[in-house]
């Protein structure tokens, strides 16, 4: 009885919810969230870090392979710092380390230079350090590629949800009777 009880309940809430990218609905454009976020182009991003999250970037915003024309522009500016906050007391060495990121990111519209969002996004991965110094390149290295990751699906997302809005309530599906 109380199951059927929260059942009736949760009725009227069935239809409230819509994915973010979810289609439109029935006889329009079925992903226009999709379309805006593939009409972003992702500016140079400097070192190998900035390779890293400008190709996480392209592939999260679109990776259709299609090149639309450019409606926005994304900007990303990276800080990179390693912290060391464990020392062998023996020999005095770092048994791992800490590689954080930051990442100020601008997007704005191509032909007037409007901005539509900022913001900035950071992570922080760590590593073991060992006494082989090409391990410890690797593993800093790994350390990279995942923050590049996180923090590209974090401006993804970021910016997903301001062109969602943006693009405005979608009207229910109509069903014909």
């Amino acid at each position: 009885m109380p199951l059927l009880c929260l059942a009736l309940l949760a009725l009227p809430l069935a239809g409230c919810l819509q994915p973010l990218y979810a289609p439109a609905g029935i006889g329009v454009d079925s992903a226009p969230l999709a379309a805006e976020l593939q009409s972003i182009a992702v500016d140079e991003i400097p070192q190998r870090l900035g390779h890293y999250v400008r190709n996480e970037l392209i592939f999260g915003l679109n990776g259709t392979g299609s090149q639309p024309p450019p409606r926005y522009r994304l900007m990303v500016t990276l800080r990179e710092r390693v912290q060391t906050p464990i020392l062998d007391t023996v020999t005095g060495r770092a048994t791992s380390a800490t590689v954080i990121v930051d990442a100020e990111y601008r997007l704005v519209t191509v032909p007037q230079e409007i901005e539509v969002t900022k913001g900035i996004a950071f992570n922080i991965a760590s590593y073991d350090r060992f006494s082989n110094r090409f391990s410890n390149v690797r593993a800093a290295r790994d350390a990279e590629i995942r923050n590049a990751r996180v923090i590209a699906e974090s401006i993804r997302t970021r910016i997903a949800t301001v062109m969602a809005a943006r693009l405005g309530p979608v009207p229910p599906p109509v069903v014909p009777n």
